[in-house]
């Protein structure tokens, strides 16, 4: 389902991914730096995620800017929290490369802000650490202040994002947090030897499988 959410004086294109029964979680997805809500990971983890279940919000802004990019993603966790359609019990924020910055961003601002228990939780693929041989600077300091649950997928070769930096940021985070390693795969999930639908297969598993022990675990 195509929907238009107003952002400031223009509109995001954003498209929901609606699983056969009614859903009580979501996740809204969005996109790296280049390309756009259609990126084929994207694409791929959506159906795999209503195919599951799981309703899925994945929503397109261009901008290289993180604070318009965040601002965006505030915009449509807002949109789909007052939605008369998908009434929700919680979303899970996803992006990938610059997309999980922002949506780490949105988590650190909204925690502060309020205390809501809407967002359940965050999942980073490729987060983008740090810049390509540029280790000394990074981009952790919303990871720091997230509490609620956090899933990287990342390749044990990302240019942007050092195993053992990203390691090291980890076990400093008081949120409950896994990390799944992509073996060989670089900051675009690409492995040499291996198909891309093989590698999303295994990166949409995940995701899948880690929303249910959260999901779960706030049933219990």
């Amino acid at each position: 389902v195509k929907v238009k959410i107003p952002f400031g004086n223009k509109y995001l294109d954003a498209i929901f991914s609606v699983p056969e029964k009614k859903s009580t979680y979501g996740v809204i997805l969005t996109h790296g730096a280049g390309g756009d809500m259609n990126f084929p990971h994207l694409v791929s983890l959506a159906a795999y995620l209503a195919s599951h279940g799981v309703l899925c919000l994945r929503f397109t802004c261009k901008g290289l800017n993180i604070a318009y990019r965040t601002k965006a993603f505030k915009t449509v966790v807002e949109y789909l929290k007052l939605s008369d359609d998908y009434k929700l019990s919680g979303v899970f924020l996803a992006g990938r490369s610059m997309g999980s910055r922002a949506a780490a961003s949105v988590i650190r601002h909204l925690s502060q802000e309020e205390d809501d228990d809407f967002i359940q939780g965050l999942v980073c693929l490729s987060y983008p650490l740090h810049r390509p041989k540029l280790q000394s600077k990074l981009r952790d300091e919303d990871l720091l202040f997230i509490r609620c649950p956090v899933l990287f997928v990342s390749g044990s070769a990302d240019e942007m994002c050092e195993k053992q930096l990203l390691e090291g940021v980890v076990s400093k985070m008081k949120a409950p947090k896994k990390i799944h390693w992509i073996d060989k795969a670089n900051h675009g999930m690409a492995v040499k030897g291996r198909t891309t639908d093989d590698v999303m297969e295994e990166i949409n598993a995940q995701v899948v499988s880690w929303l249910g022990e959260n999901i779960q675990l706030e049933h219990t």
